[in-house]
């Protein structure tokens, strides 16, 4: 086998790894799967798995450099934008759906945080991050005449805006405990809208109703 085969096979085994644990994660729970579980599922010997990933935790922690990744480039949000409708929502989909992808973060938040410590500055940094995009996003639809709220109404908003984008699928799998792989983000995309809504103008109000429709 060549040098070039090799590595290649190498890469494709590492993403087989990571894609078969997030799921794993996201199906039964990251504190119940093992790396004898991943290998199994993979059908690799153990050694295999350890040859590219040294525990668990490096996998976790790969998984999260991931969706770090995504998030952190999807709260980039340009604070001189006018943002309309359609782009909070779909700012709002985009961000739920990432979530949704990597879930067994959010199921158990604070048990994953607490036994990963170097995740939790983190994650606490997205949690500013998204608090703050939220808060552009209120103060780009101040700005065209779009919101009426007071500014300490504006930051309490923006961090109910955060708590429940933090907590949703939580929520959400209460009402399928037996089905992890049942989650539909667009009910999350719902609830942010109808936050948001009381303090739109009439027009936006009504339009932002019929947009929120269409995650139901």
């Amino acid at each position: 086998m060549s040098r070039a085969r090799a590595r290649h096979e190498k890469i494709k085994t590492r993403d087989r790894i990571l894609n078969t644990s997030l799921s794993l994660f996201n199906y039964v729970g990251e504190p119940n799967v093992t790396t004898l579980l991943i290998s199994d599922e993979l059908d690799i010997s153990p050694g295999n798995l350890y040859y590219h990933f040294k525990s668990k935790g490096d996998i976790v922690e790969e998984l999260f450099d991931q969706f770090e990744a995504e998030m952190l480039d999807l709260l980039a949000v340009p604070e001189d934008a006018d943002i309309s409708l359609d782009q909070q929502s779909f700012f709002l989909h985009l961000m739920f759906e990432t979530v949704a992808r990597y879930r067994f973060l959010y199921q158990d938040l604070v048990n994953v945080l607490s036994r990963y410590d170097q995740l939790q500055t983190r994650f606490r940094r997205l949690l500013k991050k998204k608090t703050n995009a939220f808060l552009v996003i209120c103060q780009s639809f101040r700005r065209q005449n779009m919101m009426t709220i007071e500014e300490e109404e504006l930051h309490s908003l923006c961090e109910q805006l955060t708590l429940t984008a933090c907590y949703w699928i939580s929520f959400d799998s209460l009402s399928h405990l037996n089905d992890r792989e049942s989650v539909d983000p667009g009910r999350g995309v719902y609830q942010m809208l109808h936050l948001v809504m009381p303090y739109l103008a009439g027009q936006q109000q009504a339009e932002l109703r019929l947009i929120s429709q269409d995650y139901l």
